[in-house]
């Protein structure tokens, strides 16, 4: 282990957080805060508390990340999603140290039909997808070698996701249903570990990136195949088919969502040669190791 590395995750306690923590404990020092430990929502418990810490990189996996709740609680959402990225980019400024920030394929607003680029204009049509692109916009004014890394349609065993939700009612009950006119692609938490690995320490560079695994497909598509690994792997489901829904249907939603959102990663596999495993392979991973 190099425990003259250290890394802070801010959000350690979600899906994606969690993970990072895992996967990066057993290589380097990390030092950890759930939201019980450290509240995103106030700027001088921020400075406090990590402004007395050493680190080399910063990863903030912590968000609002509750589309609808976004739409009703604003203020909070700009708190969470938009100011505090900022306030940390800030600290890593100071300490020069790296600042990596989490954000979302849901600053576009969908009316594309191929995958999105970085350089693609970002234009949310939601609160949520508003305060995470404000909060993109912030963090590189208070630091231009931060790296913002948008992600799309994250799972794994940490915490559970969409996928996790359908699966559990497919053990359950025979018809299920899932959206089939909304498209993006998962992102599996380890793979995206091992993506960011090569942008702890090495690259400088600051800017926006795109991290998902490839390949494209609705949440019907994710669902099905889900569904089908699970067979295959003798995990017991009542279901074997997974309806069509349409996004018109979701009677419960509160915040518009983009059709589309695939996320391009040629700029990952520019910079480092490697292309992300297709989301398939990903699931078929997660369901044989983590779902029983």
């Amino acid at each position: 282990m190099d425990t003259s590395r250290r890394i802070v995750i801010v959000g350690a306690g979600g899906r994606l957080g969690a993970a990072l923590a895992r996967e990066y404990s057993r290589d380097f020092e990390v030092v950890g805060f759930n939201h019980a430990q450290l509240d995103l929502g106030a700027p001088e418990q921020l400075r406090s508390t990590l402004g007395g810490l050493d680190f080399d990189v910063l990863i903030n996996a912590a968000a609002q990340t509750n589309v609808d709740r976004c739409e009703t609680e604003q203020e909070e959402a700009f708190a969470l999603n938009a100011e505090a990225p900022r306030v940390l980019a800030e600290i890593c400024r100071e300490k020069k140290a790296r600042f990596i920030h989490i954000s979302t394929d849901y600053v576009f607003d969908g009316e594309k039909r191929e995958p999105y680029a970085e350089d693609d204009e970002a234009r949310p049509i939601s609160v949520y997808g508003e305060s995470k692109r404000d909060g993109e916009r912030r963090a590189l004014e208070a630091n231009d070698r931060a790296l913002i890394v948008r992600v799309s349609w994250v799972f794994g065993p940490d915490r559970p996701s969409f996928i996790d939700a359908i699966l559990k009612k497919a053990r359950d009950e025979e018809e299920i249903s899932a959206v089939a006119d909304k498209w993006a692609t998962p992102t599996y938490t380890l793979d995206l570990a091992a993506w960011l690995r090569s942008f702890l320490f090495d690259r400088a560079e600051g800017g926006i990136l795109h991290l998902a695994n490839g390949g494209e497909c609705s949440w019907q598509e994710y669902a099905q195949w889900a569904l089908d690994c699970c067979h295959a792997e003798g995990v017991p489901m009542k279901a074997r088919k997974v309806g069509a829904a349409s996004l018109a249907d979701m009677k419960n939603f509160i915040a518009r969502r983009p059709v589309y959102s695939v996320l391009g990663t040629g700029k990952y596999h520019q910079a480092t040669g490697e292309v992300p495993r297709p989301w398939r392979g990903a699931v078929a991973a997660y369901v044989r190791d983590h779902v029983r």
